[in-house]
């Protein structure tokens, strides 16, 4: 099983669960429509990955950087970056067919992350970005998702238990684009402007 990092302590996540369409500049550069409820996928333990890739199985990689949370007791109990990885081209194709979408997001090596982080008295000035190449690329707060993260933990859990060291991605901002082979990636996840943790993958 596939682990990550607590400060310092190996937890292994049973499974991530992701919200889409979370920010309306990411569905604007998608084209996609403002959803009228929340959109909720799910990743396995075997989507963890270490290293960053810029294809798989021949598909080419997009990233999407965002902001994430440990699960403890039902609770929020750590907070942490993460890339999540998708078969942009593979994505659609399902999409226009109204198939599910595990395949371009459920692969091995699809989620990315930081060490995880103690929770903050208050999520209100919580930032993060991505940065590739030392050019910021991504940036996103609290305050653009359209569904905030207490919101996201509450709607999860009227149809889905959650278990110790479940991981939940919130969403990404606008700025996705494809992995290119060589570049670094720098994730940063800050409370105002206080470095809380970080992570960089050089892309294979």
């Amino acid at each position: 099983m596939n682990k990550i990092l607590f400060e310092k302590r190996e937890i292994i996540p049973p499974k991530i669960v992701c919200v889409g369409r979370n920010f309306v500049e990411h569905i604007s550069e998608l084209g996609n429509e403002v959803p009228e409820e929340m959109v909720i996928f799910a990743k396995p333990n075997s989507a963890i990955g270490r290293d960053l890739q810029a294809t798989h199985a021949a598909d080419e990689l997009h990233y999407e950087g965002e902001l994430c949370f440990l699960i403890e007791n039902g609770q929020f109990s750590a907070i942490g970056f993460g890339l999540d990885l998708t078969k942009r081209n593979l994505q659609k194709k399902l999409k226009d067919k109204g198939l599910p979408w595990e395949r371009a997001k459920s692969f091995n090596g699809a989620a990315l992350f930081s060490q995880f982080v103690k929770m903050p008295d208050t999520l209100e000035n919580i930032s993060f970005e991505l940065n590739i190449n030392n050019k910021n690329r991504q940036s996103g707060t609290i305050h653009k998702m359209i569904y905030k993260p207490l919101d996201i933990l509450k709607e999860i859990t009227t149809f889905m238990d959650l278990n110790d060291g479940d991981i939940i991605m919130t969403g990404t901002p606008g700025g996705v684009g494809p992995v290119s082979r060589g570049d670094v990636f720098t994730g940063l996840l800050k409370d105002a402007c206080r470095l809380m943790t970080s992570a960089e993958w050089r892309a294979g």
